[in-house]
């Protein structure tokens, strides 16, 4: 997996502000590998439905891989005739690597991708879009699987698209449904630190960077799609199936081994109300009290099942001994990760010593609770035993949550210990207004966002190449714009079937 450096954590989420008219919100991307007869149609009948229903301004990028056939030239042809079209030539196969690549290089604030065949309904490109234009979530994805989907295809592919998100949920706890549906769309200021950590160059590039995603901890929005199959498909199924499987391994591997930096990508939950500063109000206990108590019963049982199977081949103090050292090592991995939010490796072998030092205090407690019975009985059944256990044990959690919350995972914004880093509000980041009135203090110019010129300036790169993961001039650019509807009155009659 990658390990290289990434621009840092990703700052609060915000409404995207409004700034240069002709850059465009929307860079709509069609990979494509010698779609020559499709490609004309699939265009054409996006940027009309664009044109029509979408608000702001717009990009259609078409990005080829590498094909063999006429594709380029109608690509040339579609870029000449529509100006918010323009073309991309890239010289290896791989959807993955097209799609970082243009990602990359465009400076609009918000990044999608659709399939060429326009499987999916375009009614729904709004809806996939909106919550990244306000600030709502990081990524959107067109689900299939979703109950008020309508979705039509051949049995072969609906058990393997089932299948497979089956196993993204057994083999690395995926909770978004859809990871395959070509439908998609990031925030860019998320693009930019999250696709140098995508490691995959083809199919499973979608669901390595929702796999990262949401174990960063980032906001995955889903939006019910209406889908018909393309029977004239070009993927191989056999192939990506495998690559597909290839690729769980590796994500899982480097999962179970800690060695994704994931906490680059965390974020503010932004106007979260455990984020606020009260006074004399812990942060986040109720929640807190809540991962704790589960885990704290789940590590109970696991105890007391240990504690039974060492009680087999030892004596009572020695079964004890080593069925709370390793049920305490569990306990403080699971509060760390689970209760207390902390990701990533740093500072896991000194909560781990710190949490062997409550394990002390813990076995101090049931240690003596045990003495105590056996001072006061020759041979105490073993159920006796287990119930003195649990009542030792309860008070040992008490004081375990208390030496936790204080001591070994501390309140970040107290004592900064904590390995997961907080972005802070930039203090230049504006608010979303409609107000054609300067903001108190500003001296800028200030205005609503502009009607949609058409055609506006072209600032994207045409039949450019540009090396995947690097934008067009060498480096990353915010460019991302604060918006206005400019046609607020439109009526949308509704798109033909």
């Amino acid at each position: 997996m990658r390990t290289d450096s990434s621009p840092g954590t990703l700052p609060a989420r915000e409404h995207l502000p409004a700034g240069d008219a002709g850059t465009p919100v929307l860079d709509v991307v069609i990979p494509v590998y010698n779609e020559e007869k499709d490609l004309q149609p699939c265009v054409r009948r996006l940027h009309e439905h664009l044109t029509r229903t979408f608000p702001y301004a717009f990009r259609i990028t078409i990005a080829d891989n590498a094909s063999t056939d006429t594709t380029p030239l109608v690509a040339a042809r579609l870029e000449a005739d529509l100006p918010e079209v323009t073309n991309f030539r890239l010289e290896q196969k791989g959807r993955g690597r097209a799609l970082r690549t243009v990602w990359s290089a465009s400076e609009a604030p918000i990044l999608a991708y659709m399939d060429v065949d326009l499987s999916t309904d375009l009614n729904a490109l709004l809806p996939l879009v909106a919550p990244l234009i306000s600030g709502h979530s990081d990524l959107a994805i067109g689900s299939r699987l979703a109950r008020t989907s309508r979705v039509v295809r051949g049995p072969k592919r609906e058990f393997i698209s089932r299948a497979y998100n089956l196993i993204l949920r057994g083999s690395l706890q995926a909770r978004f449904s859809d990871a395959q549906c070509g439908f998609k769309a990031i925030r860019r200021d998320v693009a930019q630190v999250l696709l140098p950590l995508v490691e995959d160059t083809g199919w499973f590039f979608d669901t390595e960077m929702l796999v990262l995603a949401e174990r960063a901890g980032l906001r995955i929005h889903e939006v019910p799609v209406d889908w018909v199959d393309d029977p004239d498909s070009t993927v191989h199924i056999v192939k990506t199936a495998t690559d597909d499987l290839k690729g769980v391994w590796r994500i899982g591997k480097a999962l179970a081994t800690g060695s994704l930096p994931l906490d680059r990508l965390t974020r503010p939950f932004g106007d979260d109300p455990r984020d606020r500063d009260l006074t004399n109000v812990p942060t986040g206990l109720a929640r807190q009290l809540v991962g704790f108590c589960v885990v704290g019963g789940l590590s109970t049982l696991f105890y007391l099942l240990l504690y039974s199977v060492f009680r087999q081949f030892s004596g009572s103090q020695i079964a004890n001994a080593l069925a709370l050292l390793v049920s305490a090592i569990a306990n403080t991995a699971a509060n760390r990760r689970l209760t207390f939010g902390v990701r990533g490796r740093g500072g896991a072998v000194r909560h781990q010593a710190q949490g062997l030092v409550v394990f002390g205090i813990g076995l101090a407690l049931t240690s003596g609770s045990l003495a105590a019975l056996n001072a006061a009985g020759s041979s105490p059944a073993h159920s006796t035993e287990l119930a003195v256990l649990i009542a030792a044990n309860l008070a040992a959690t008490v004081l375990r949550f208390l030496l936790f919350r204080a001591w070994v995972f501390p309140d970040r914004g107290e004592s900064g210990t904590g390995s997961t880093v907080v972005a802070s509000h930039p203090l230049s980041s504006p608010t979303y207004s409609t107000s054609t009135t300067p903001p108190h203090g500003t001296t800028a110019p200030y205005a609503p966002l502009p009607q949609r010129p058409v055609p506006y300036p072209q600032p994207y790169p045409t039949a450019t190449q540009v090396r995947a993961g690097d934008a067009a001039d060498g480096s990353w650019r915010d460019a991302t714009m604060r918006l206005q509807p400019v046609r607020p009155h439109d009526t949308d009659p509704g798109e033909p079937r």
